[in-house]
């Protein structure tokens, strides 16, 4: 009998990062963000809070606290679900997504992004392991878009936020932002405008899900060494994420040293330049899906503008660096992770607009 958490029958192509026996190269640049952000932490929990908002190490070192602490349950979570979906047969992961393009496919990758309760770091390194097992681009970027700050637990935070109502509102909106951006994606496919996933090539479009189940579930066990198992291969596959996140605490830290959140609710109004300003903030400043949620609070409860609100939560997403990046390494394709701000952003803006207007 197999064990669930350690290897499967290799009967699936390669990934898409070919791997081979030969040597890995050190990743220099994953390892200065670690022992960067290690340092800081450190530094963090024993230097006393500075008394002025001016740049000292001390002001950075307890923003990568803050930021850390928040975030580092999502990366956790991430890094699971990761090495779980590489013990998972591609097709049974397809089978549940849907292999073939259409609306049916986009809901349903939609759908899981917001029931799935991560957080924008922990969806996106779920999202490029889903690219992995086959799922087309407009798959992938409707589940990125979608889900991440509508997980139950930030929910029911934004409950308690900006009230029940804007929060449903703020979660409709963004599912129909998920969908027609994977609609897009996928024509942009078929027009070759952007490169399939070669993932695909190998899937089964006939692939029954309860057969495939039934399959998976027979040679499922445990054991301690394939807990560990599951593990490193989540780390392994996070680990574009990892590397991207990390450099995002760091970003922001810096930032928020030289720019306090504070200002935000201050500055952006209900209002095209507040608006705009928004989107600035929203593209050069990495917050976590925990980060933005109250940021978004404040900018709709005391500067007034819901729209700003809902342009903050979800420009964070198509615009992040962290997602770009990471994107653009899974898929070996510029284009493809340029394309997010491009399709995304107009109708970001659009939503804004409108929902300044209540």
């Amino acid at each position: 009998m197999n064990d669930c958490c350690g290897e499967q029958p290799t009967t699936e192509a390669p990934s898409c990062h070919g791997e081979t026996n030969a040597p890995q190269r050190v990743d220099k640049f994953l390892w200065f963000v670690v022992s960067s952000v290690a340092v800081l932490y450190l530094l963090g929990l024993f230097l006393p809070h500075p008394k002025d908002e001016v740049f000292t190490v001390a002001t950075m070192a307890h923003g990568v606290v803050e930021l850390l602490n928040k975030m580092w349950w999502g990366l956790t979570l991430g890094v699971i679900f990761v090495g779980l979906l590489a013990k998972i047969p591609r097709d049974l992961v397809m089978s549940v997504l849907g292999h073939r393009d259409g609306f049916n496919s986009l809901l349903r990758a939609t759908l899981a992004g917001v029931f799935l309760d991560l957080c924008s770091h922990g969806i996106l390194a779920v999202g490029m392991k889903l690219y992995e097992r086959g799922a087309t681009i407009g798959q992938v970027m409707a589940f990125l878009l979608a889900s991440p700050w509508n997980s139950l637990s930030l929910t029911l935070i934004l409950f308690g936020l900006i009230g029940v109502g804007w929060t449903l509102l703020f979660i409709l909106l963004s599912v129909i932002i998920g969908l027609i951006s994977g609609y897009i994606f996928d024509g942009l496919v078929r027009r070759g405008t952007l490169p399939d996933n070669p993932h695909r090539e190998t899937l089964d479009p006939d692939a029954n899900f309860s057969d495939l189940w039934r399959e998976f579930r027979s040679s499922w066990s445990f054991s301690g060494g394939g807990v560990l198992r599951l593990l490193e291969e989540g780390l392994r596959g996070s680990r574009i994420v990892i590397r991207w996140g990390l450099f995002g605490i760091l970003l922001a830290s810096l930032i928020r040293t030289v720019m306090p959140v504070e200002m935000f609710a201050e500055w952006f109004g209900a209002s095209m330049v507040g608006l705009w300003l928004t989107l600035l903030a929203a593209t050069i400043i990495e917050v976590c899906s925990e980060g933005s949620t109250p940021i978004a609070a404040d900018l709709m409860n005391r500067a007034g503008a819901p729209g700003n609100a809902f342009t903050f939560l979800m420009a964070g997403v198509s615009t992040d660096y962290t997602e770009i990046m990471s994107i653009r390494d899974t898929t070996a394709s510029w284009k493809i992770a340029l394309y997010l701000p491009l399709v995304s952003l107009p109708q970001i803006i659009v939503l804004g607009v409108l929902l300044n207007q209540f």
